[in-house]
């Protein structure tokens, strides 16, 4: 919105007073900064003398010109022949619109002499680029002065009048509607008109970026209405920025079509009471901005659109798990779904936004995978270890990264794996066979179920798996990761205890030495004939800590524990080395919203927030200098024991038999990893996510399968999808909108999908064996701290702990969720309850002896879903949950009704909104079922006569302009019109054939965007 303005006596200049990229922003009063974007506020009165200045204004439609001077001939051409403008002020109405504008970016001359200089200089490099990508192809023009700057030069742009901040936030192809208001004092009637240009040109000066120009309003007037003026300025720039609107300004034939947008945006409009409100309160944007779609439906007035509030009931599942019928059909399809994004795969991991996940993940994968495997070392007596885990996890991960449907997904150990070595293990002590041999056999026999379930589609099973299932799932793993993180925070009191009943007063008296066992048992009198010592030959009071555990002696002394002396501030420093890391990373996660530094530097930060917390975390360490636990990395590659080698004979020395009863333990496993694997699957392939590149849980399943194999005969242990690590790795990768205009959230469109950034985790990994020296200075409180922040952040988003919340609220204070306007509160609660049970379920079998089992209970939750069909109708669950696959009787029952209703609402539909629509959009389509294919037909061919009859409506539905037409204010407007010759308005065509390509537009200032 540019406004004419005299200044101390200077020449007359157009001043940019506000823009419109989706929200307002207003010059300050100090004339130094942008205001905070903020929702406009509109009077009602300027909205109606816009739509006078509309009807009796100059409307020139498809203007072709080149230049601001071309425009300016033409308007006044315009004029001049409808006697609205007398020739004597012509010239000075043209030297008005040809002065210079000055934008609110542009820096005064005398405080950047050398920046201007080394501007021009690097302005002839840089120019072409800039301009070329936002200009519309323009023949060249002839070079000529201009008084305004605006000239028809426009293949040259000053940079150093550009914003190329506010640049970065302009979509790409957005084009210019430029407001000029003002007041000159030798005018008697106004001057009014509004532009459209076709094609779109670049008006050098006239915008404060360089981007086309497609539309123009002129409001010239008499002296006395400069507030009157700038309203109706704001008022014009604002409905530019409606989607609605902007989209009939385009395709306007005429007069009338504009009067039809301004109409359908005054029918929407909301009127705050005058006594209750102040103009001058600046509203904030809102975080999510309501889709305008409903305004393109037929319906009556105030946006109530078409009475049809039954959802889309589509499955929750794409074309990925459809059964084919044939062998390997699935997994053909997954291969041919994937190939053409391959080599996208790689190059789209190239990015700055990888580098920080790949570090992140790096380290949180790197402590469970060795936790895994001491675990595993204890429960087989080193058998299978640290370095088996380490190399495990790389190999497979590489594999699985390179060749998944879903390499998103990030394999890791589970706890019911780990059950079921433990159970394993014992069963082939007690019964003398070889543990590997053993477990290679039941490896081999879970690979093959595994291509049998591949061979046969039986991943299509997965669209049962709804979200009931996977919020259950999903929360009991993240909730496992808190309760393991604090338990093992919980766990370091032991190993540093602190004495909680000291007396400061005798600290001077505290000591604490080794002293021989009173009482040894039969371990340790072993391990001291092992060692060839007695105990009379052992300097007891001179071991250290460590010597003095390893033989078994006793602590003594004040300062002693159980477990050795008490030494409290390694325990408090892990203490806040966990808190700090997990609040931290918590902060720096959401340190993009800040206000703080630049955009870029903000989302660095996000991006980078875990590493950089650990690199704090380690560097406050090693200052410090307190001795907290440390990484311990395997610093050899072999085999933990010696009478092993990296592959093992599946029979070895257990009888041939035990090869083909390895087939029912493998049964049980296969569930284990099927269910495991599928159900991370399907969390992660989501529709919320927005993923392209589609998925492949045949393939996904067959690559788990081979590699469960090949860790069979190496020996090493078995990975399948990790859902917590491969939700973390998901969130590190998502994608928000770069061009967000100011005020305007980022629009989140998607994840980065690629397979960089786990081939790079797992190969890293296993290049830890020789990174020994450096991983051994971090902390495993900072590590726990990271496990804390993944399960707490994994929670975001999970249905089940928004609804679980609403148990404490009052009803008046419930946020307002979907589910919440169409699902009765009790039965909310009761979906709830019924979910929380299945989850205490779930964590009972989990954390028990019986934890083998874990996968039988997951799988009956799909059959709990289904019982809930009994007490919910398909209405309810739709909202609470995914739909189910029905069958066909009840899906032909549905439709049937369905069609029914709907064609019952044709009559109740309003003959103007079908207009309007068919105006905008172009097709009725959108409005009505697919199912009323010959109802659309037939209303689309009769449409235009419609509009030449006059049909009984209800007497409920109005039409905005004839009521407008009737109000006093509207009766006021049309009296103070007299020193303006009216302009009839056009009659409405009876073709309206909207074929005009859609275009983006927005509102900026005197650069409108």
């Amino acid at each position: 919105l540019d406004e004419i303005c005299v200044k101390d006596g200077k020449d007359a200049e157009w001043k940019e007073t506000a823009r419109w990229l989706k929200f307002e922003e207003d010059v300050e009063d100090g004339g130094e900064r942008w205001s905070k974007p903020y929702v406009a506020t509109l009077s009602l009165h300027s909205l109606f003398e816009l739509r006078s200045c509309i009807i009796n204004g100059s409307v020139l439609l498809d203007m072709r010109a080149n230049s601001i001077e071309e425009i300016a001939d033409m308007v006044l051409d315009h004029q001049e022949a409808s006697h609205e403008l007398d020739d004597t002020v012509r010239v000075r109405v043209r030297e008005a619109l040809l002065k210079r504008h000055h934008h609110q970016n542009e820096k005064k001359k005398n405080l950047i002499p050398m920046v201007r200089s080394i501007t021009e200089g690097a302005r002839k490099q840089s120019e072409p680029q800039v301009v070329g990508s936002a200009t519309s192809p323009q023949p060249p023009l002839p070079m000529e002065p201009a008084k305004n700057g605006a000239g028809p030069d426009s293949s040259q742009v000053d940079l150093s009048k550009v914003d190329l901040h506010f640049m970065k936030k302009i979509p790409e192809g957005a084009e210019a509607s430029n407001v000029l208001v003002g007041v000159l004092d030798f005018l008697e009637r106004p001057v009014v008109a509004f532009v459209r240009l076709s094609p779109a040109v670049l008006l050098t000066g006239l915008t404060e970026v360089p981007i086309p120009t497609r539309f123009l309003f002129i409001l010239l007037g008499p002296d006395g209405k400069t507030q009157q003026y700038h309203e109706i300025g704001r008022s014009m720039a604002t409905i530019m920025t409606d989607e609605i609107f902007h989209n009939v300004a385009y395709k306007a034939k005429d007069r009338s079509d504009l009067l039809a947008g301004i109409d359908e945006f005054l029918d929407q409009v909301t009127v705050l009471p005058p006594g209750e409100w102040d103009p001058s309160i600046r509203i904030e944007p809102p975080k999510n901005v309501p889709s305008q779609e409903k305004r393109k439906m037929p319906g009556v007035p105030n946006g109530t659109a078409l009475q049809v509030e039954e959802p889309q009931h589509a499955e929750h599942h794409g074309p990925e798990l459809q059964r084919t019928g044939r062998l390997f059909g699935g997994l053909i399809l997954d291969v041919k779904r994937k190939v053409p994004f391959y080599v996208s795969d790689f190059k789209d991991g190239l990015s700055l936004q990888c580098v920080a996940s790949f570090l992140f993940l790096y380290c949180a994968c790197m402590s469970p995978v060795i936790t895994f495997g001491g675990l595993l070392g204890e429960a087989t007596e080193g058998r299978i270890s640290a370095i088996e885990s380490l190399f495990g996890a790389s190999m497979t991960g590489v594999a699985y990264s390179l060749f998944a449907g879903q390499p998103l997904t990030i394999l890791g150990s589970t706890g019911p794996v780990l059950v079921f070595e433990k159970i394993l293990f014992k069963f082939c002590k007690d019964y003398k066979l070889s543990y590997l041999s053993l477990r290679a056999c039941i490896g081999l026999w879970t690979a093959l179920l595994c291509f049998i379930l591949v061979a046969t589609d039986a991943s299509s099973l997965v669209c049962y798996i709804t979200r009931f299932t996977e919020e259950a799932f999903a929360a009991l793993i993240c909730l496992i990761f808190i309760y393991e993180a604090l338990e093992k925070l919980f766990h370091l009191g032991e190993l540093y205890p602190f004495n909680a009943n000291s007396e400061l007063d005798k600290l001077t008296l505290a000591y604490c030495r080794c002293s021989q066992p009173d009482n040894p048992s039969n371990k340790t009198l072993d391990l001291w004939s092992e060692r060839n010592i007695t105990a009379s030959t052992v300097s007891w009071e001179n071991l250290t800590v460590k010597e003095c555990m390893s033989l078994q002696g006793h602590f003594v002394g004040t300062a002693c524990g159980h477990h050795g002396p008490f030494t409290p501030d390694v325990l408090f420093w892990s203490i806040i080395l966990f808190f700090s890391t997990f609040f931290m990373s918590a902060f720096l996660k959401q340190f993009k919203t800040s206000r703080y530094f630049p955009t870029k530097v903000r989302s660095m930060i996000s991006d980078f927030a875990v590493f950089l917390t650990i690199v704090v975390m380690v560097l406050l360490d090693f200052a410090i200098g307190v001795p907290s636990q440390k990484l311990k990395v395997p610093s050899k590659f072999q085999p933990t024991r010696e009478d092993r080698g990296w592959l093992i004979n599946p029979i070895g020395r257990n009888p041939w038999w035990t090869a083909l009863v390895a087939s029912i333990p493998a049964l049980l496993c296969t569930i284990l990893i099927f269910m495991d694997q599928q159900i991370t699957a399907v969390i992660i392939n989501r529709k919320e996510h927005k993923l392209l590149k589609g998925c492949g849980y045949h393939l996904d399943l067959l690559m788990v399968g081979v590699m469960l194999a090949v860790c069979s005969i190496m020996g090493l242990p078995w990975f399948v999808a990790a859902t917590v690590l491969s939700i973390s790795h998901v969130n590190s990768l998502k994608l928000e909108s770069e061009s967000a205009a100011p005020g305007e959230q980022p629009r989140f469109l998607g994840i980065r999908e690629q397979r960089l950034t786990g081939l790079m985790i797992f190969l890293l990994m296993g290049c830890s064996v020789f990174m020994t020296g450096a991983l051994q200075f971090i902390p495993m409180p900072v590590l726990y701290g990271v496990f804390l922040y993944m399960g707490a952040s994994s929670l975001k988003g999970i249905q089940f702990f928004d609804r679980l919340k609403l148990f404490g609220m009052p009803a008046k204070h419930q946020p307002d969720f979907i589910y919440l306007r169409h699902v009765p509160l009790r039965k909310v609660h009761l979906f709830t309850v019924t979910q929380l049970t299945c989850l205490v379920l779930l964590w009972v079998i989990k954390t028990s002896p019986a934890a083998i089992i874990f996968p039988m209970m997951v799988l009956a939750l799909v059959f709990i879903r289904k019982l809930l069909d009994l007490c919910f109708s398909k209405r309810e669950l739709s909202y609470l949950d995914d739909l189910m696959p029905e069958w066909k009787k009840k899906n032909l029952d549905d439709a049937s009704k369905k069609l029914e209703e709907r064609f019952v609402t044709f009559p109740s539909i309003s003959l103007h909104a079908c207009v309007f629509y068919y105006l905008v959009c172009g097709t009725l389509s959108s409005c009505f079922p697919s199912e009323s294919c010959i109802f659309l037909k037939c209303l689309s061919s009769i449409l235009p006569f419609f509009l030449l009859l006059s049909l009984r409506c209800d007497p409920s539905e109005i039409n905005i302009s004839d009521e407008m037409s009737k109000t006093t204010v509207w009766k006021s407007l049309n009296s103070n019109q007299k020193d303006i010759r009216p302009l009839a308005a056009k009659k409405a065509r009876p073709s309206l054939v909207p074929t005009w390509r859609k275009q983006s537009c927005c509102t900026l200032s005197s650069s409108a965007v």
